[in-house]
């Protein structure tokens, strides 16, 4: 009759450490493992949640201009000039957005996140499409209000306009950022 193979491994092992002595125990411990940092979920959420909040859907600028449907805004402090080169192209588009379908609360949160991110990137001129509102009720276009009044709270929008007609038309922003 033949040994288990589990007898066969004790076996072999046994045979293979039987010069060996065990180590003495001591007290020190010789390998630790760190806890990892939690990551604060809960303030990373209330920090966008600020953000997202520190733009009001009550704001009316008072240096927006508005020549009938189309939409514009000029900081102060700078050319027209500038707000007359973005209506015709005069800068290439190095970012978009698109807030189609979202509700104002989720497009707020995103205009935030983008404009912060551009920002980051260096990104100047910016297209934010907020759709012509036919899918909306009354087919009005909601966001394209609350758009106009958040990108005038942002310090880094310089100027804004409706985008030209290939570009999105009454569906979308052109904007324009400051250098870093």
């Amino acid at each position: 009759m033949s040994t288990p193979p589990d007898n066969d491994d004790r076996h072999l092992f046994r045979d293979a450490v039987k010069d060996t002595r065990p180590l003495k125990p001591t007290k020190r411990v010789v390998h630790t493992v760190k806890k990892p940092k939690p990551i604060p979920g809960k303030l990373i959420e209330d920090e966008h949640q600020a953000l997202a909040d520190s733009l009001s859907d009550h704001y009316i600028p008072a240096h927006e201009l508005e020549s009938g449907e189309e939409a514009l805004y000029l900081r102060d402090g700078h050319s027209p000039d500038i707000l007359r080169k973005l209506r015709r192209g005069h800068w290439v588009v190095q970012e978009q957005l698109d807030l189609h379908g979202l509700y104002a609360d989720e497009a707020r949160l995103y205009v935030v996140q983008f404009l912060a991110e551009c920002r980051k990137r260096g990104a100047r001129c910016v297209r934010i499409i907020h759709g012509k509102g036919l899918g909306s009720k009354n087919r009005e276009p909601v966001l394209k209000r609350k758009l106009l009044s958040w990108l005038a709270q942002r310090d880094e929008v310089i100027a804004y306009c409706q985008a030209r007609q290939p570009d999105g038309g009454a569906g979308a922003l052109m904007v324009l950022l400051k250098a870093r």
